[in-house]
């Protein structure tokens, strides 16, 4: 029989051990991104897989709100976040520190995310979209490599929050 884990059995890390914890070669950058709960959600990600940092870009709300801290629970104040207005100046910027730019989109000459496969020793950001339009064009059309989540029922669209839980996953065990 299996036992649960109480919440003292965890071993979590405090935020000071997660400030100076190794952190995943991933940046997730969130370009217009509407709903609140969709930003928290995504924190707690981020701060599950020790991710470097997310940029909130655009329309993006920034903490503190409490729709955010509502799912995010604590992690805006463990994982490094930053607000830049223009999405695309940013994604400019991190290509010229030789950061690799991933946008998770369906689009033409998608790579399938279950085909990439990640370079050693490289940093990655991934951009994920608002939730109707996507990712900006002009950002996709910037970007080193456009991943597409595989999908074979009717819908083909994932909530932003899942898509991030899936892509990160994927690459945190590819790096």
């Amino acid at each position: 029989m299996n036992r649960k884990l109480k919440n003292s059995e965890l071993d979590r890390k405090t935020v000071e051990e997660f400030k100076t914890s190794k952190k995943t070669p991933l940046i997730i950058i969130l370009d217009n991104i509407r709903s609140l709960n969709n930003i928290g959600s995504v924190f707690r990600t981020a701060d599950a897989f020790l991710i470097e940092k997310i940029y909130l870009c655009g329309i993006t709300a920034t903490p503190p709100h409490k729709d955010i801290q509502k799912t995010a629970l604590g992690a805006t104040d463990t994982v490094d976040w930053e607000h830049k207005s223009d999405t695309l100046a940013l994604i400019q910027n991190l290509q010229a520190q030789h950061v690799k730019i991933l946008s998770i989109e369906q689009a033409e000459n998608a790579v399938m995310l279950n085909e990439f496969t990640t370079e050693p020793n490289q940093k990655y950001a991934i951009v994920f979209g608002n939730e109707v339009k996507g990712v900006q064009q002009q950002v996709v059309s910037e970007s080193d490599t456009v991943l597409e989540i595989p999908q074979y029922g009717t819908k083909h669209s994932l909530n932003i929050s899942v898509s991030a839980g899936l892509v990160v996953w994927d690459l945190y065990n590819k790096l």
